[in-house]
């Protein structure tokens, strides 16, 4: 017996025994077991592949070693070689089967883990949720409104202003006459203002005068203005 053939028939009664032991314990294998059974296959399949890839090399060497001297051992080898290369092509369709399957296995156990995973999220969202009155927590804003508006009247009233209450009018009319009070007094301080002369003055030179009077004052009065703001 080959050492393929053992490992065929090792691998079988391995399969089936642990397969049946397997059903008869849990009913069923589960996504990983049947992963695991495809990748195994795989590897299995894939040194075959490797084995008939040996032969068939070995084969063509055979049928280029007889050639034309002995036609006879030399197609025996092409025909051995065809048949190897039938059995390659069978292994490679049998990979790609197993291995869209196991692709889909893998994926459908990812998408169960993904909704196991969900569905404990949900458990655990409506578990903190379950002890939330929707009613309640209305209540709660409401309180915390009323208690904001309670907080801002109580600012405001301590922020008021304690004591008598002034018209601000009359305090600006006092105001404007102490500065005038003020303005008298600088002005008597300086002499007063220059009197005037009793001749009448030509017309040009009344203008001229009348001018100059007038920018005197505006420049004493500001002068008394600076130095009673100062």
């Amino acid at each position: 017996m080959s050492k393929i053939s053992k490992l065929f028939k090792g691998s079988s009664s391995s399969s089936s025994s642990s397969s049946r032991s397997k059903h008869r314990s849990r009913g069923g294998p589960t996504p990983q077991e049947a992963i695991h059974r495809l990748r195994e296959t795989e590897e299995m399949l894939t040194k075959k592949q490797d084995y008939l890839e040996k032969k068939i090399e070995q084969e063509i060497m055979v049928a280029k070693k007889h050639g034309t001297k002995n036609k006879r051992a030399a197609l025996q080898a092409l025909k051995r070689k065809k048949r190897l290369e039938a059995q390659l092509t069978q292994i490679d369709g049998t990979l790609s089967t197993i291995e869209f399957q196991r692709e889909a296995l893998e994926n459908s156990h990812t998408n169960t883990e993904v909704l196991n995973n969900l569905s404990f999220a949900t458990k655990a969202m409506k578990k903190v949720h379950e002890n939330m009155d929707l009613d309640k927590i209305d209540d709660m804003m409401q309180d915390i409104t009323e208690q904001q508006d309670v907080a801002q009247e109580i600012s405001e009233a301590i922020s008021r202003p304690f004591g008598e209450t002034f018209d601000e009018d009359e305090l600006l009319a006092e105001l404007a006459e102490l500065e005038q009070e003020d303005l008298e007094e600088s002005m008597k301080s300086m002499g007063g203002l220059p009197s005037v002369p009793s001749s009448k003055l030509p017309s040009a030179w009344h203008g001229h005068r009348t001018t100059t009077k007038k920018r005197v004052e505006e420049e004493d009065d500001m002068h008394m203005l600076a130095s009673w703001a100062t």
